[in-house]
């Protein structure tokens, strides 16, 4: 599982599509909030390589299946 587009939509808010076609929309506070400051979202992006979403030039990198299941988590969290 990769990776295939991001998009910041607010904040720690991102829409991320997955190489399987999965799109989802989530806020990645609870995941990001020690490892990345307010100032530094704007520096997320994604390394087409590995597939993972990337932070601060590299410094913080999030692998594909951690985003996934995150954002699962969360989904699950918004229906219970």
């Amino acid at each position: 599982m990769k990776l295939k587009s991001l998009q910041q939509e607010q904040g720690d808010r991102y829409r991320l599509t997955f190489d399987s076609g999965e799109v989802t929309s989530v806020d990645l506070r609870d995941l990001i909030a020690h490892h990345v400051s307010e100032e530094q979202l704007q520096t997320a992006h994604l390394d087409s390589e590995w597939g993972c979403l990337e932070f601060n030039e590299g410094h913080v990198d999030i692998p594909p299946k951690t985003l996934y299941h995150f954002a699962c988590q969360q989904r699950d969290r918004q229906v219970a």
